[in-house]
This record gives structure tokens, sequence and C-alpha cells, in this order.
């Protein structure tokens, strides 16, 4: 790890956070609560990796020198420097893999959504399948999930799904999936028993900590009410509690179904809708400076990121990252960290 330059710049980060702890001791500073959010937020975000690099290095000491008292000792067993040493190995990826996580949105929560490809019933079971994945992969994380819009198929799987996804870093891994997963597989839905290649794509939105980072001018969205399509119980099924929102300027929908209020399921939507136009913002700005990578492809043979082969032998293979595995079943029951982590590694920060 080199203290400056690099990935992790630590001369400059500490200079921007002296300055900024500057500007937070201002008498003035809460005249404008949104810029004072702004700033403690940067604060907490920069104090932290500081934070963790300077742990990293004094306990890197305290075993140099644990390594030293016990060469010194004669007869002594290595135990306890063993565990130290696995201890600070672990200290050290975790900081490591935290500096892939540095970008303006990785710490947020998310939404996930996941849409069949062409192919009928079989597009629309892998993408049932896919839900399953991230819902037990979040789970596995301990982060929390809701399934705020699913659109069910008419035989099996679904039309399409949306899942907000609440922990740490829930955006900063889950935008590993982004793109196109082909299943290849011998379909349970063809009596020949043939073998059937799938696409679905996922998408993943960052979450808005504040309603106020995006402004949604209410003459210019249309809000419509239906009667939720899901499960939910009698009740769900009876009222018209679940909502559909239109931005008119970007002709971008969402809908929120979860709730049996009404109001809840406005409130859900609502915060979908500012992470759908939080992205088209992002994109926006990235155009400018000529470096956005498109990321949502067709929805098709050759797009794709991850291949799911389940005939005529087992392997998931990521083609961006070249990391594999045969263990098919572990993968499709949220076993997804090796390509989380390929990805990440192979692009930091992004």
């Amino acid at each position: 790890m080199s203290c400056s330059g690099g990935h992790f710049d630590l001369d400059a980060k500490k200079t921007e956070l002296a300055e900024l702890e500057k500007q937070s001791n201002s008498s003035s500073l809460w005249n404008d609560p949104d810029n004072a959010r702004k700033l403690t937020q940067r604060i907490s975000r920069l104090s932290e990796p500081i934070n963790k690099y300077n742990k990293v290095f004094q306990d890197l000491g305290d075993l140099a020198e644990l390594e030293e008292m016990l060469e010194e000792e004669s007869g002594t067993d290595y135990e306890e420097l063993q565990a130290e040493a696995m201890r600070f190995n672990k200290e050290l990826n975790d900081w490591e893999f935290l500096q892939m996580l540095s970008g303006p949105d990785d710490r947020r929560n998310c939404i996930l959504t996941i849409h069949p490809g062409a192919g009928g019933t079989e597009s629309a079971d892998w993408a049932g399948m896919l839900m399953r994945m991230y819902l037990r992969y979040v789970e596995r994380r301990g982060f929390q999930s809701e399934v705020i819009d699913l659109q069910p198929a008419d035989q099996a799987g679904v039309k399409s799904v949306s899942i907000e996804v609440v922990g740490d870093f829930a955006f900063g891994r889950l935008k590993s999936e982004i793109g196109v997963h082909r299943l290849v597989r011998i379909s349970p839905f063809d009596a020949s028993n043939r073998r059937h290649t799938s696409f679905a794509s996922v998408y993943v939105y960052p979450e808005l900590e504040e309603a106020s980072e995006i402004e949604i001018v209410s003459s210019e969205i249309r809000v419509d009410t239906f009667r939720a399509s899901g499960a939910g119980g009698q009740h769900v099924n009876k009222t018209d509690s679940a909502i559909r929102i239109t931005h008119l300027p970007t002709n971008i929908v969402v809908s929120c179904q979860s709730e049996r209020s009404q109001h809840r399921n406005r409130e859900t939507a609502m915060r979908f809708l500012a992470a759908r136009l939080l992205k088209l913002q992002r994109e926006e700005e990235a155009k400018k400076r000529d470096v956005l990578e498109a990321q949502k492809s067709e929805n098709a043979w050759g797009s794709q990121i991850r291949s799911y082969v389940l005939h005529p032998y087992h392997l998931v293979k990521d083609v961006r990252t070249n990391v594999e595995t045969s263990n098919t079943d572990a993968v499709l029951d949220g076993d997804i960290d090796s390509f989380v982590e390929g990805y990440l590694m192979e692009n930091p920060g992004s």
C-alpha cells in the first residue's frame, strides 16, 4: 500500500478532510441545510478509509513487534503470531476491498430490476431464477430486501420484478450485476427435452438518501392507481392500492404494489423514480465527459456479461473477468461473491 499516489492517495484525502472539517466548524454551516448534509456525509466517507488505513499500519507495527519478541524467547510456539497474522490479513483484505467501493453512490441502498428477454416462458422462468438468486445473495450478505413490484408471468417466472435492497454498500456490490445474463439448459417446458438458451437483463439503481437530492416537479408526473396483480392476500387484490408513476419529461415509468397502503406504495414508487432519475443524471454527466460505457445492451445473444450453463456441463463464467465455477447450484443459491469481487477488482471505484 502506498501512502500517496495510486488509487488511495492518503495525503490528498487528509488535506481534503482537514479543509472540510474547517468548513464544518463555521457558525453559518446550517444556514444551508442541504449543503451541510452533503458536507457531513463527505467528511464521514473520507474519515472511514483514513481511520482504517491508520489502523492497518498500526496493527502491522504491532505484529512486527510481536514477531520480534517471540523470536527472542526460546522454545516459543508461534500459534499466537499465526492467529494475529490471520487477523491482520483479514483486516488488510477488508481495507483493500473498501477501496474498490469508493464510487460516489457505492454506499447507497439500491433497487435491482430484472426483465426477461425474448423467449416467452423460458426467459420468464430464467428471470424468476435470477430473482431467487439475488434474494438469497442479499440474505447471505445480511442486507434487507423487499420486492416492491412483481409482474408474474402466465406460466412460470416473472415478466418483471423490482427489488429494494437496504444495506451498507448495497449498490457498490450489486452494480457488478448490471447487464445481460445467459442461461443454457434442457428446458423443463419442452416435451422433447431440447436444449434452450434464455436471456434476462439486470439493472441496478442507487437509491437516494434524501428526496431533495433529485427535484421532482409535481406537474411533471402522472400518478395512476391500479389493482395489484401479485401476491398479497385478498385485501390487496380488492383495492386499487398499487401505484404507477410516469415522469413525463423522460417517460420513465415506475410502479409499486408491495404494500396495502396506497400512500406507502406512492412513497416507495417516488423513491424508485428518484433513483431512476439519479441514474439518468449520472449517465448524462458521464456523457459530457465522454467516458460513459454503455451498460444497457440488447437483451440477446452476444451481449451477455455472464453465462450459466447447466447442460451439457455445469459452468458459470463471467465474460468480463473470466471468473468461473462449476458449482452452478451454489451460484443459483446466491453464492456470487467471487463474481462480485472479481468485477470490483478490475473496476475499482467505478
